[in-house]
Parts: structure tokens; sequence; C-alpha cells
């Protein structure tokens, strides 16, 4: 292999003068070159795990190294699968899997807060359950948001609903009496303490993160070995010196920092000592390559990397590359631009009086995007009518419509809970009112105002709702009482049918009717379905 001095890299500047250490055999382009060769190679398909999955997958494509866009492709079809089949649980109590997740997401431009139609970053909005870990749940959790520079989620289900302040104070609060951090006890584990200094380096500017920060860079010193590396558990591991030196690039530190480098050796040198050349690294010296430490060394090498060439750190992905990783298209191409497609926010949920009902399915797949709510938190009521406000709500949430206070309706008021609603469906031509200025905000829906505004709703999704008059009385004809819907009705009633949206296989369409609350989750559900937006 060539011997290369590569400035910062490979040179330890001690006293003034150049002092060559082990890192002086490597040159650590083509180490990464070589371990990222390594890792697409081995890991083939990566899926979802510590191992083979989301760490290889930040590592690469942070590295900046050419792998075909399949890989990433691949991975996110993966991830896609285990989510349908886990209803977006990835794990029930261990959220550092959905931290973890969301890096890997957040490197490769694909949005967490929507894969199969769940979010992932909800579950980190939930304190007690993130922190169940201990201070490794509040660590990933702030790396995980902050790599995107995501808000806080907002999770409905949550006893206490997590702010940034509240890990990070977590994380202080768990400081070891010797300045580092450990998983349990009071004694510094270096791999913890590198972690935690990660999460906290976004928040320098805070004293009490500052002064942690300090005890916890003089704790390091302390623990460092005179080869430059560190000891977990008395074993001295590749991945110590993996997370210290992800923490120094974070932190802005340099290796040559003179607090962590012993006897002429860096946390670089020490690296390199478990590199098995051409291949990956080891976890321990007497081991073989071994997958998980190559994964995590390498990443530590592109932290690296990134620092001497003064690019964002490891973590920091607002400059990170969209790989195109589209999976299904959102949406049909006429769509609104406004209309989105809803996550799921609340997986899972249900209502005690749906079971064995017909519409359980729309009804639950609407509640758990927050599109519709019951009547309780366990009571549906879906033989209960639904009043006009209601009705304008779920179209406006269903849709995904940023909301409008533009309502012209003398009948609906700043004060009612509604407001926005309205005036946000009537904005976009969705809702009309009884009169140029009354909504009727507590009547009832009838079948045919139903169909003909969720036929509305269906234009702006870019459906085409056209039809002919002899398209419209062919379609109704079937119907034993279309003739007593109204003129303006028949068409959407028509257009609802021959879309499935509400049930052909009934006798009659009793147009006059107010429809249930079951009927509207269903048609609703219909339309979003057959618009590709869920």
């Amino acid at each position: 292999m060539k011997r290369i001095l590569s400035i910062f890299l490979t040179l330890i500047i001690i006293s003034g003068t150049f002092t060559t250490s082990f890192a002086a055999d490597f040159d650590i382009n083509q180490v990464i070159a070589e371990t990222a060769s390594y890792i697409y190679k081995t890991i083939s398909k990566p899926q979802i795990g510590s191992i083979g999955g989301e760490w290889a997958v930040l590592g690469l494509v942070r590295s900046g190294v050419e792998i075909p866009e399949e890989y990433y492709q691949n991975y996110y079809k993966a991830l896609e699968e285990c989510v349908k089949e886990r209803k977006g649980i990835l794990h029930d109590k261990k959220y550092t899997e959905y931290s973890r997740v969301i890096l890997a997401l957040t490197a490769i431009g694909k949005t967490p807060k929507d894969v199969a139609g769940y979010n992932l970053l909800t579950p980190l909005g939930d304190y007690e359950k993130t922190v169940w870990q201990g201070v490794n749940g509040a660590i990933w959790a702030l790396i995980a948001l902050d790599s995107g520079n995501y808000d806080m989620p907002n999770n409905p289900n949550a006893k206490v609903q997590a702010t940034r302040e509240m890990y990070i104070n977590h994380i202080i609060e768990k400081q070891t009496s010797d300045g580092g951090w450990a998983l349990s006890g009071d004694v510094a584990d270096p791999d913890v303490t590198g972690m935690a200094l990660q999460a906290l380096s976004k928040y320098q500017d805070n004293d009490k993160v500052k002064s942690a920060t300090e005890k916890a860079l003089n704790c390091l010193s302390n623990m460092q070995k005179e080869n430059g590396g560190f000891s977990s558990y008395e074993v001295e591991t590749s991945e110590s010196s993996v997370q210290v030196l992800v923490a120094l690039c974070e932190l802005g530190i340099s290796i040559d920092d003179e607090r962590f480098v012993k006897n002429g050796k860096s946390v670089l040198d020490n690296l390199f000592s478990f590199y098995d050349n051409g291949k990956g690294f080891k976890h321990i010296h007497q081991d073989s390559t071994n997958l998980m430490a190559t994964e995590q060394c390498f990443y530590a090498l592109v932290a690296l990397k990134r620092a001497s060439e003064g690019r964002n750190t490891l973590y920091d992905m607002s400059d990170a590359k969209k790989v195109n990783v589209s999976s299904d298209t959102v949406g049909l191409a006429g769509k609104n631009a406004d209309i989105k497609k809803m996550s799921i926010t609340s997986p899972g949920k249900t209502f005690a009086d749906i079971v064995g009902h017909k519409d359980k399915t729309a009804i639950e797949a609407l509640a758990s995007r927050g599109i519709i709510n019951g009547k309780t938190e366990s009571s549906f009521e879906p033989n209960s009518t639904m009043t006009r406000a209601e009705f304008a709500t779920i179209i406006a949430r269903g849709l995904g419509l940023p909301q409008k206070n533009n309502c012209i309706f003398k009948d609906v008021t700043p004060n009612d809970w509604f407001y926005n609603y309205v005036g946000t469906a009537y904005s976009y031509g969705i809702i009309k009112g009884v009169s140029g200025n009354e909504f009727n905000p507590n009547g009832t829906i009838t079948r045919e105002e139903a169909a003909v505004m969720v036929t509305r709703a269906a234009k702006l999704c870019g459906m085409d709702t056209e039809m002919d008059i002899l398209a419209v009385r062919d379609s109704l004809a079937q119907f034993f009482d279309y003739v007593k819907a109204a003129d303006w009705s028949r068409s959407s009633l028509a257009f609802c049918y021959n879309e499935k949206i509400m049930d052909s296989s009934v006798m009659d369409i009793k147009p006059k009717e107010t429809v249930t609350r079951a009927e509207i989750a269903s048609m609703l559900y219909n339309m979003l379905l057959s618009a590709n937006l869920l």
C-alpha cells in the first residue's frame, strides 16, 4: 500500500516537530475507498438493523464514494416493507431504532416524516419512552433530530411530550462523577462519553452544556491509553476510538489536540491499528475482520475526512444530496400543489364500536392519520350523522391543505373550532354555503351533498371527474331511485359510483337521506386511495 503522509490526517504535530505514527502508513482516501468497496460487496442488500443496515448506508452516502443509487433504493424498499409489516412500530421499547433509521433516511435525502404513510419522527416526541433506554435514548434522539434540523415532533400518545431541552438536561443529569457518561454505574465509558459529546456538540452556546463538555473532554483525555486508544469494560476496542474520533470531529477539535495525543499516538493511530489491509476493521486486535467494527470505523474515517476538508460534519446533513429513492409516486399528476399525503401519527388507532363493521378499515386508516376523530377516545359512533362543519374539517385534513382563515359565512365565527377548516374547504372550492353568506355548520349532510363535495375534492386531487349526460344516465340507471336525486348532484353521484368511492352494490341511492359517519369515512378513504394519497 502506498505510504503517503497526508496533512492533518497522517501527521501528528508535537512540540513543533513532525512525528510520524502508525497513521503514516495509510492514505486515508485509499482506506476509505477500499473499505467502502468491502462494505458494498459484503452488504449487497442493506436491511433494517444496526449491522448491515443504517450505519453502512450512512457511511457510504456521506463518504462521497460513488455507489449505484440502486443500493440506496434497495434499502428504502426494504425499510418500507418493514414499516408496513410492523405497522410503523420499529420497536416498542428501543427508540434508538427510530433514531438510527432517521439518520440513514436523512443522509440519503429522504424524509422520515412519511415512510409507507408513517411518520418515524413521531416516537421521539415521547420523552418517557425515548429515555426508557437511559441516556442512550436521549443521545441518539438529539443526534437524529438535529441531523435534519427537524422540529420536535408532537406525539399525541405521549404522557410527557418531549422537548430538546429535556433531552439535553437528561444527558447532563446522567454525567458520571468522573466527568463522562456510562450506560449504567458511575464510572465513565469512552463509547458512551463520545456519543454524548456528539449529541451535545450543537449546543455549546449553552453554559451548562459547555461545562459538561469540558469535563467530559478531560475525562476522555485521562482515559486515553499510551497507544492512543480507549478501553471499554477493560477491553480495548476499535469502536471506542470511533466514538471519540467522531465526537472530536463534531466538536471541531483537531485530533492533534495535545489532550488527545499520548506518547506520540493519536486516536487515529489507534483506529488504524485495527485495520485489516484491503478489507475492513477488527473489533479487538486478536480478531479477524468484523462487520460491525468495519461499519463504525468507516463512518469515523468519513467524519474525519469531512472535517479535514472543511465540510459539514458527519451528522450535520443540511448538505445531504438527495438520492433518487422514490417509491410509488405520491398523488396524481394533475393534483393541486397544496395537497399532501397525510402520514400515520397514531399507529393502530381503533374504536371499540367498529369491531366487525364493514367500514372498519377506512375508519382506522383515517383515524390513524388524524383525519377523523371518534366521538370519544374509544367510541366512533359509525351510524351517527355528521355535521357540515365536521365534514369540511375531515376533507381539509384528509387533503393536508394549508389552513385558510378567510371564511365569508356570517354563521361561522373565529371562535368556532371549525372556523379555519370551513375557510380552507371553501377557499379550495370543495364546499359552498346554503346561501350567499350562510353555511349552516351544524346542519347534517345528505348522501347527494356528500357526493358533490367529495367529487370536488377528487378533482382537486387530479382525478378526471367529468362525465357527459349519457354516461351519467347509464351509470345511475341501475338504481331504483336515481330520479329522486337533484339534477345538480347526478354527475357527482355517477362519478362516485364509477370510481367505487360509493358502494355500487346497493339497490338504491337514497340521495336525500343523511349520510353516516362511517359512510363518509368510507367515501373519503376510497377517494384518497384512488388519488394515490394513502
